[in-house]
This record gives C-alpha cells, structure tokens and sequence, in this order.
C-alpha cells in the first residue's frame, strides 16, 4: 500500500482544544446526520447558513458532555477540511447535510428502514435483502434499542409464490433453477448499462417454448406475488416484463453493448410512464408502445358499474389509478344510500385484459356498460361461468 501523506496542519489537532473539538466534531455529525440542513425550511428561498446550523448543534452536544467549548464558523470550516484530508468525511459536497460514510440516518429512520427490509426479506424473499437484513440483525444485536429497532410496526405483505433464494432451493431439493441464480451479475448490468442474453422458458399458458433475446435490464420489480425484470430489446428498444422465475438460469453479459446510467433512467422512467398509463404488467407491442410514448395513441373510455355488495370499496380507492373517476349514483329513496357508484376510466387496449381480470373479482356485483365490444366480451365471460356450473350441477 502506498504511503500516504499526513494531512496537512494535522499537529495543531494534537494539542488537547483542537483534538477535543474535533472529536465533538464527529460525535456531532454521528448523532444528528444530516446536521447543517436538519432547521432548512424546504421551497423556500432564505438564506440557510450550514455552518451556523452545525455549530449550533456541536455547542449543545458540547454542553451536553459538560465540556467548555467556543468556537467560530470559520474554525468548524477548517476542522471539517481537515476531516476531508484525514479521509473521515468524503470529498464531497454536503449541500443536504452532514453524515460520516453510511451513517446518513438517524435511529428513527433505520428503524423506517429495518421495517422496509424486513417485509422484502420476508414476504417479497427478496434473496440480496435476506442477507443484508441478517447481516443488520447481528451488528445491532447487542444497541439497546434494538427491541424497537427490530419490531415491525409496518409491513408489506404482497408474498411471492416462489422460491427465490436458490440457497434454500437448494437445501431442499426443490424448484428449478433460474434467473434468481444470476441475480447479483443482473444487477451489476443494470447499473452498469450493460446488455444481456437471456433465454425464457415455456409459457405456462401457452406452453410453447422461446429462443434467447438480448435486452438492456432496466429494474428488478415485485408485483402481487412475484418478481419481474423490466428490460429493452437491444434491437428495437422495445420495453417489455418479464417474470423472473420463468427465465433461464443463463445471463450472459454482452460485453459489446454498453451505455451510461442516464440512459438506463431515461428508458426506466418510459417503462414507468406506461406502467401509470396502463393497468396491469403488459406494456404493448412495440408500434403501439412507440405511438403511447409519444402521446399519439387513441385510448378506450370504460364505464363499469359497481353495486352495493362493493361499491363502498371501489368508491374508497381514490389513487387506484391516476385517469380515473368515481361517480356516485342516485340514492334509493328508501335507504337512503347510493344505488350503484360508476368506475371511469382510459385506458390503452393493451392493458384490456388486466383490467378485465380484475372487473372478474366482483363477479355479480360488477356491469360494463361501455365500449360495447368490452360489453360482449364480459357478457360471453359470465355464460361462460354460468355453463360451468350448470355442467356440475347436472353431473352431481
């Protein structure tokens, strides 16, 4: 290793005032991160001075420890040039406050943050946050919060239907390899803009097998109960999802195609806009989704009707959907209480038949009245729910 060089006016910090400081300094910084912006009032434009606000902050953790401390703006100002020298702080610009290497959050935000990994890790099994949240687990074993720490005041329970640690997989002898045994190298392409070659496995609806395609991976997405890959065919910059567990183990890297992080959000923020505009996880066929991009696609306005068994549920999901509107129908005279509430809707005729599926669950309480295609199409889908349970009913 290198020698490095000491920093420089590093003897006045050895003599018992400029060392203490310092420590305070860092004892500061480690109890409140993000001390030099924590009193900054947010869209407004007055002058916030940093440096006040830190000094401010190291005077009373001072006070607190029953030492004597003064000190200007202008010596903190060198004593955190110092700490850059020295390596404790980076060579960075602090403009939303101070923090020593990862500790950037106070106890009460990683007590935000164990509650987020906890879920991932438990319900989501999400394999990489499983490690990273055991690893948590033990370094806070022994801080006397960690009852509070660890508790799981908040959950998110979507669960995932399939194994997705091939560890455990493996311990049990079941499942079948893919892609989450490629997960890490996945994820080193997606922030590195790098393509690669996947191959998927058969189409458990239609059973029909298909060859290897070469995609830019964009993001590693949960949805209800399972995970998905967002990509873009290299060829056609076609965006489209795929469901992990349904692809090969084989992720080859494309060492050729390569671009920058920019462009990876740029194209992970369209994938996003038809994930808004859309309903559900299909993201169109690629003339479509180029003429949806650029606002230039026709969208189908869906009236269905909701009675009273769910239209209380319905009428209280305000942010379903960013296009949608709820209509309360005419009250009945005699109770006194809507008879029917309106669900309004544009959507892309991509995404018909998601939200067709999700119209199904409130099979008996839910009517399309509009377009009439989709009318005809519900209509068919309930004679055909009916034939089925006539043809068990006869044959009981």
């Amino acid at each position: 290793m290198p020698n490095q060089r000491p920093p420089a006016s590093t003897s006045k910090y050895f003599n018992e005032n400029g060392f203490s400081r310092l420590m305070l300094l860092i004892f500061t910084i480690l109890k409140y991160p993000g001390v030099g912006y924590l009193e900054k009032v947010e869209d407004t434009d007055r002058h916030h001075n940093a440096l006040a606000e830190l000094r401010k902050y190291l005077l009373t953790v001072a006070e607190q420890q029953g030492i004597e401390l003064t000190c200007s703006t202008h010596t903190i100002h060198k004593d955190l040039a110092f700490l850059r020298s020295a390596g404790i702080l980076n060579n960075q610009m602090y403009r939303w406050g101070y923090y020593l290497g990862t500790g950037v959050m106070s106890e009460t935000e990683l007590t935000v943050a164990l509650n987020a990994l906890n879920s991932q890790a438990k319900y989501q099994r999400d394999p990489l946050v499983q490690a990273v949240y055991s690893k948590l687990a033990k370094r806070l074993k022994a801080t006397d919060s960690k009852d509070q720490l660890f508790y799981p005041v908040r959950a998110q329970l979507n669960r995932s239907i399939v194994e997705t640690d091939p560890v455990e997989r493996a311990a049990k002898m079941s499942g079948q390899r893919n892609l989450f045994d490629c997960l890490e190298t996945l994820e080193t392409t997606i922030l590195n803009g790098q393509g690669v070659e996947l191959s998927r496995k058969a189409d458990p609806f239609s059973g029909r097998l298909y060859r290897t395609f070469q995609v830019w991976p964009l993001q590693i997405l949960h949805y209800d109960i399972a995970w998905y890959l967002i990509h873009q065919n290299c060829d056609d910059n076609h965006l489209a999802i795929s469901r992990i567990d349904r692809l090969d183990d084989t992720c080859t890297v494309l060492q050729a195609k390569s671009r920058s992080l920019s462009t990876q959000k740029r194209n992970l923020k369209f994938a996003h806009e038809l994930l808004a505009n859309g309903w559900g996880l299909f993201l169109g066929r690629p003339d479509e989704q180029r003429q949806e991009l650029l606002g230039q696609l026709d969208l189908i306005d869906i009236r269905v009707r909701f009675y009273p068994k769910v239209m209380n549920f319905i009428a209280e999901g305000s942010l379903r959907h960013p296009n949608q509107k709820i209509e309360i129908g005419p009250k009945d005279p005699e109770t006194r209480k809507a008879a029917y509430v309106d669900y309004l809707i544009q959507l892309p005729r991509r995404s018909i038949s998601e939200f067709s599926y999700w119209v199904y669950r409130f099979m008996g309480n839910a009517q399309l009245l509009t377009p009439d295609w989709l009318v005809q199409e519900h209509r068919e889908a309930a004679k055909r729910q009916y034939g089925l349970y006539v043809s068990t009913d006869s044959n009981a």
